[in-house]
Parts: C-alpha cells; sequence; structure tokens
C-alpha cells in the first residue's frame, strides 16, 4: 500500500507539472479542437510505456546483480526529485505555447505527436526511473510492476484529457496560464518534500 501511494503521488505531480506534454496538448487543442487533443493524450500515455517497459528491465537486473548500486541509485532518485521541485518551485519562466499553423492534420498525427512528445521526453524518462527504483524491490513481481506502468499511463491519460477538454475553451486556457507561478511553486513544495522524505528513507536502510 505505502509504494501504490509512492507511485501515484509521484506520478501524479510529474504528470500535472507544466512541460513539453502539457504545451503540446494545449496547442493542438486550441489549434484543432477537443478530438485532437484526446488523441494526443492517448499518444502521451501510448509513449509512457517506452519509458516504462526499459526502466523495469534494467531496473531488475540491477538489482539482481548489484543491491549497493541499486540503493545508491535510489538515493539519487531521490535527490532528483528534490532537484527538480526547487527547479519547478524557483521557475519563473512562462510556459510559452505555439499556437500557429492550424492546419488540418490526421488522428495518427496527433496521437504521433503525442507519443513522440512524450517517449522523447527526459523528464519523464527521470521521472520514470526515479519512480521505479523507490518503490520496486528485489521481491517485487512482475504483474505489479507492469500494473506500476499501466497507472501511469492512465494517469496522463486522464489529466491530459482533461487539458484538452478545458484548453479548448480560451477562457479556462488563460486562466491556467495566469495561475502558473502559484501552481509551480505549489508542485515544487510538494516534490521537495517527498524527494527529501524518500532520501532519508533509503539512507537509513
Amino acid at each position: 500500500m505505502t509504494e501504490l501511494i509512492a507511485v501515484a503521488l509521484i506520478t501524479i505531480l510529474a504528470t500535472i507539472s507544466p512541460g513539453p506534454d502539457f504545451a503540446m496538448v494545449t496547442r493542438n487543442s486550441y489549434l484543432y479542437g477537443r478530438n485532437a487533443g484526446l488523441l494526443a493524450a492517448l499518444g502521451i500515455a501510448l509513449g509512457v510505456q517506452v519509458h516504462v517497459f526499459y526502466t523495469m528491465f534494467g531496473v531488475a537486473l540491477i538489482i539482481a546483480h548489484s543491491p549497493t548500486l541499486f540503493t545508491l541509485i535510489k538515493i539519487v532518485g531521490a535527490l532528483y526529485l528534490i532537484v527538480i521541485g526547487w527547479k519547478t518551485f524557483a521557475n519563473k519562466a512562462k510556459l510559452t505555447i505555439d499556437l500557429h499553423g492550424a492546419n488540418a492534420v490526421s488522428p495518427l498525427r496527433m496521437v504521433g505527436n503525442g507519443f513522440f512528445t512524450n517517449a522523447l521526453n527526459p523528464k519523464t524518462t527521470l521521472f520514470v526511473v526515479s519512480t521505479y527504483t523507490q518503490v520496486v524491490q528485489a521481491g517485487t513481481p512482475w504483474t505489479t510492476q507492469f500494473g506500476y506502468g499501466l497507472f501511469m499511463s492512465a494517469t496522463h491519460f486522464f489529466w491530459f484529457g482533461l487539458v484538452a477538454l478545458f484548453f479548448s475553451q480560451q477562457a479556462f486556457r488563460s486562466r491556467m496560464l495566469n495561475h502558473q507561478s502559484a501552481i509551480d511553486k505549489l508542485i515544487g513544495a510538494i516534490l521537495m518534500a517527498l524527494g527529501t522524505s524518500l532520501a532519508f528513507a533509503n539512507l537509513s536502510h
């Protein structure tokens, strides 16, 4: 249950933190409408699985061959959450979204936009690796690990689906971006607290 809560919290914070996925879905929803945004959200959810698969097998190999290295990676992963939390908290740059080039596009291209934006996003890579190294143990069943990955994808699809629904409406888009600073500080503070807690927990083992 503790592992599940950790996965849920880290995933939700990583997902709602503004970044390339957020900008891309917002842009597509604003330019092409709700359905285009939802298809992009689906692509993002599929892209998450790329990170999940190589992370799962990599973590399994490290656990099997070097428990000490695995512990070190867990601590680095916790520190990464603190660093990202601080960067988010201290962020002063406004998210910029290119709203030009609103030509008709195919559904497959919308899914592809979401997939490649996420699959090539180093932020998602590090978040997935950090999450798995915190919660996966030598005895964690493969089915549970796959379940974590499916939860990550479902969370991404749910959140960016909401983004697509709301950001196809100009009024909500403007309101959300106007409060970006407060949102960044809240997410950043929670990430730093979570990372600190995990770091101390790993050091005590």
